[in-house]
């Protein structure tokens, strides 16, 4: 009889609980149940005939034989992956698609405009683009399910465990930050940050990167910002501050896109926030996804290009 081999759904269960080391992240990020998840390491575990990971009251944890059959399995997987990817793309069973993660509150007007170009050059391509938190973007990122994303740059910008070996991080913009309030009477002078904090601000939800941003920003003032709102989005922002007495701050670059240009203030003291494209070296898509980077670093400038590997 042949040998049996392990199903690619234990291989990826341990692949997950390989990367976050614990079983019921592993089985979430999976999506299934945790004792399903159990079950496929289990067999695994003995179609191979060694114990991979350890399990005791206290937690779990790989085995020696699970670290060195982790770093194996790991490389042939990404293989396997792109080899169904070039197979795909040779006989044109269907599209191939480009899974692109937008930081919300970047906006993602400009990736639109970016793809729309893109895709003149790759008409055979499937883009799906996603707008998400800081958070969402890196869990997705570590699972698999972006191929890359725009993000403003954070100590975190990678996810939890990650190698930053394993990852490209290249810079395609600096954002100026501006004082959004159409309908306040605030002078034509570049605003200090002791004067914004006397004027009502709208804010992102507190669990948003922005506000560490804000929070850097007002260190040291006297007074708190006058939070008038949260809201989860640049462009409810927006609207909030047409409609309402209350102002924002908000990337120049988005507003002048979107045909704002009045009720813009420019701060004294200058707020930037560094934009940068995320991707995962081993991605099987890597030299699409170069492709892009490109196209978009072209978009922004021909030349003095930050890239960070």
């Amino acid at each position: 009889m042949p040998e049996s081999l392990p199903t690619i759904a234990q291989l990826e269960c341990f692949i997950i609980y390989g990367r976050v080391g614990n079983f019921a992240r592993a089985a979430q990020e999976a999506h299934i149940t945790q004792s399903a998840f159990s079950a496929q390491i289990k067999r695994l575990e003995t179609t191979l005939g060694v114990t991979l990971i350890q399990r005791s009251k206290r937690g779990s944890q790989l085995t020696e034989e699970g670290r060195l059959f982790l770093s194996r399995i790991t490389g042939w997987m990404d293989g396997l992956r792109k080899i169904i990817y070039e197979t795909r793309l040779t006989a044109e069973v269907q599209p191939v698609e480009l899974n692109v993660g937008i930081l919300r509150s970047l906006g993602d007007i400009h990736m639109n405009r970016h793809i729309a170009h893109f895709r003149q050059e790759f008409p055979q391509l499937r883009f799906n683009v996603f707008d998400y938190a800081t958070y969402q973007i890196h869990q997705a990122l570590t699972e698999g399910r972006l191929d890359v994303v725009s993000t403003y740059f954070v100590k975190e910008s990678l996810p939890r465990k990650a190698k930053p070996s394993d990852f490209t991080m290249v810079h395609f913009c600096t954002d100026n930050l501006v004082y959004y309030a159409p309908l306040l009477q605030v002078g034509e002078s570049p605003l200090t940050r002791e004067q914004l904090l006397h004027y009502p601000l709208v804010l992102y939800p507190a669990s948003y990167y922005m506000n560490e941003i804000y929070h850097r920003y007002f260190a040291g003032t006297p007074l708190e910002p006058q939070i008038y709102a949260r809201l989860s989005t640049p462009y409810a922002i927006i609207h909030y501050c047409q409609q309402n007495e209350a102002g924002a701050l908000l990337p120049e670059r988005l507003l002048k896109t979107l045909g704002y240009q009045e009720g813009c203030h420019q701060l004294q003291d200058p707020l930037k926030a560094e934009g940068f494209l995320i991707y995962r070296k081993n991605n099987p898509k890597a030299e699409l996804i170069q492709a892009y980077v490109e196209q978009v670093l072209a978009s922004f400038r021909s030349g003095n290009r930050k890239s960070i590997v």
